[in-house]
């Protein structure tokens, strides 16, 4: 599977997108460390333990490459960026209950705003899910990357290329 391009000068501002989701409860916030087992095992139950062990590694940088989407003190959504390598967005999940409401797309533009101030004009998201590449498309432009191999994922220790 091939990873996607996404230009990150000119993205699209989220302080409307957050205005709208906070009318609904819904708060979007960048973790901090002690968030870590939540957000953990929040991943693992949308996706499995590579998401689980991503959003462990975004947990490790400083600051913290992971935001939330929580509501009534619970978190229904994530994005993790700069986990499984630099200038890497993902993963991402929202419950699917909570879909459609322009939950992922404010956390996907937060953590790219956050690459962009990070210093990168393009950002890499790696691998993403048949499903989700018309949403990358839709939200931010995003474009395949021509390429055969696993890239930087075939040094899993489950992929032999």
């Amino acid at each position: 599977m091939a990873d996607m391009l996404v230009k990150l000068f000119n993205l699209e501002s989220t302080t409307s997108l957050e205005e709208k989701l906070l009318k609904e409860g819904i708060r979007i916030k960048r973790c901090l460390s002690p968030d870590r087992t939540l957000v953990m095992e929040f991943a693992k139950t949308l996706g499995d333990m590579n998401w689980y062990n991503e959003v462990n590694a975004a947990f490790s940088n400083n600051p913290v490459t992971c935001y939330v989407a929580t509501l009534n003190k619970k978190i229904i959504g994530f994005a993790a960026f700069e986990a499984t390598a630099k200038n890497f967005f993902g993963p991402m999940g929202v419950k699917e209950e909570y879909r459609n409401k322009g939950i992922g797309k404010v956390l996907l533009l937060k953590a790219l705003h956050s690459m962009e101030e990070m210093g990168y004009a393009y950002a890499i998201i790696g691998w993403p899910d048949k499903k989700a590449i018309p949403f990358y498309q839709k939200c931010v432009n995003g474009v395949m990357i021509d390429e055969e191999s696993s890239g930087v994922y075939k040094r899993m220790v489950e992929i032999d290329e």
